[in-house]
């Protein structure tokens, strides 16, 4: 305990282990604070490595927040859970993996939750005087409407006589993006840092992180696509041409009504055409599945759910399916034929994509002719969608070629619908 009473009792804090540019924020008070940049950066591991000393020294309660709830516990709660390892303060905090809170014994705590659970983000209180700090992760992907909301969530004067603030933090993607039309108006290419009395904005990038290895530097370093060296290289706000899809969007489908006979119902449960995919991944690539239904009539593939995981076995895998798609077929990446065998063993009715010359192509040909209507909870396949592009040359000339980056769920959506694409029907594989 002898950490937690240093931390409470004073600002001294160890300097080998947060970066240097961080270190003059640990204890900024400003309101707002934007948190942007490049991949690799260490933005995300600082603010959790604050959220913990703040913790540790009491007078504040934080709300920590993603789009959807079930990407919580995968990045930022593992990540404040990461900190208070490392610093080996687990006797100092109790942990709630179920409910997603973490308490410390001075009674403080970080609250977690998704914005896809409204009713849980209005009422959630701390058991020990009130929220004082909104942290927002990958800011970019909810809506204005969302952080006008966050904000009068943190009026009125806190228990603690502390200043509140909402943190956002994010990769820049477009300029096109709200966040860039409402806080960059003064923002100058080559800045780093912006600072007025109510918001702080600071730019990073991966050479700001001492702590990368030389392989994390050069993979960054020999991006060759332009887009993604500018925004998740140099952290720079993107200009995202040459997009392949724009025959999408996003829907609550859960409040989405129709009539059925003389009923009102949750289109939800007219669903029965359901389409599987499997893209195969593990550490540096996710394990990607998506499952839809196609609406054939109307050539309208709605994409209802979402698996999106790194280091993820296939027997873990195989659990979450189960759950998932319970006895349909998945179609799954052909290219890993041992996955595709263990999850037939594990009960998964797999089969594998038949892919062939130019698949790629006319498979993207394909999906650009229906309408795709994305759930919001798929949040992971909106990201992807919504950056998927062609190449250009040397000369910014664009090549019907797509850029072959973070398109896991993408390849997913293309396996499943081969047989409509090819107008053949699937076998059943042999046992099931």
């Amino acid at each position: 305990m002898k950490k937690v009473r240093r931390l409470i009792l004073t600002r001294t804090v160890d300097t080998r282990w947060i970066n240097d540019i961080y270190f003059n924020r640990l204890f900024d008070n400003t309101g707002l604070q934007i948190y942007f940049g490049g991949s690799s950066s260490g933005k995300s591991v600082f603010l959790a490595q604050r959220c913990v000393i703040d913790i540790c020294r009491g007078g504040r309660n934080y709300l920590c927040i993603r789009n959807v709830k079930r990407y919580v516990k995968v990045s930022i709660f593992n990540e404040i859970v990461k900190v208070i390892t490392f610093l080996q303060l687990q006797k100092a905090f109790k942990i709630n993996w179920t409910d997603l809170t973490i308490t410390c014994i001075n009674g403080y705590q970080i609250l977690f939750v998704g914005l896809d659970d409204v009713e849980k983000v209005k009422s959630i209180t701390p058991v020990l005087g009130v929220i004082t700090d909104i942290w927002v992760e990958e800011a970019t992907e909810i809506s204005e409407t969302d952080i006008t909301q966050l904000e009068k969530r943190l009026r009125g004067i806190s228990e603690s006589n502390v200043s509140k603030r909402i943190t956002l933090s994010f990769n820049p993607i477009m300029k096109t993006h709200h966040l860039f039309v409402k806080y960059f108006g003064n923002w100058q290419d080559g800045q780093k840092i912006l600072k007025t009395d109510k918001m702080l904005v600071l730019k990073t990038t991966y050479k700001d992180n001492k702590f990368l290895t030389l392989q994390d530097v050069q993979r960054l370093e020999n991006e060759t696509d332009k887009y993604y060296h500018d925004v998740y290289t140099l952290g720079n706000w993107g200009v995202l041409g040459n997009l392949i899809f724009k025959n999408w969007e996003v829907k609550d489908l859960s409040k989405e009504m129709v009539i059925v006979g003389d009923k009102e119902v949750c289109i939800l449960d007219t669903f029965d055409n359901y389409k599987n995919g499997q893209d195969f991944g593990f550490s540096s690539d996710p394990a990607a599945t998506v499952r839809t239904h196609y609406d054939k009539k109307n050539k309208t593939i709605y994409v209802i759910d979402e698996l999106y995981e790194r280091e993820m076995t296939n027997d873990v895998l195989a659990k979450n399916l189960k759950t998932m798609i319970g006895n349909e077929y998945i179609v799954c990446d052909s290219a890993e034929p041992k996955s595709i065998t263990e999850l037939r063993l594990l009960g998964i009715k797999a089969l594998g994509a038949k892919k062939g010359k130019d698949s790629i192509d006319f498979g993207i040909d394909w999906l650009q002719r229906q309408k795709i209507i994305i759930h919001t909870k798929c949040q992971n396949f909106k990201n992807e969608i919504a950056q998927f592009k062609w190449k250009e040359d040397k000369d910014g000339n664009v090549m019907k070629v797509p850029v072959d980056k973070n398109n896991h769920l993408i390849d997913a959506l293309r396996y499943c619908y081969e047989d409509e694409m090819t107008y053949r029907q699937m076998t059943a594989v042999k046992g099931f």
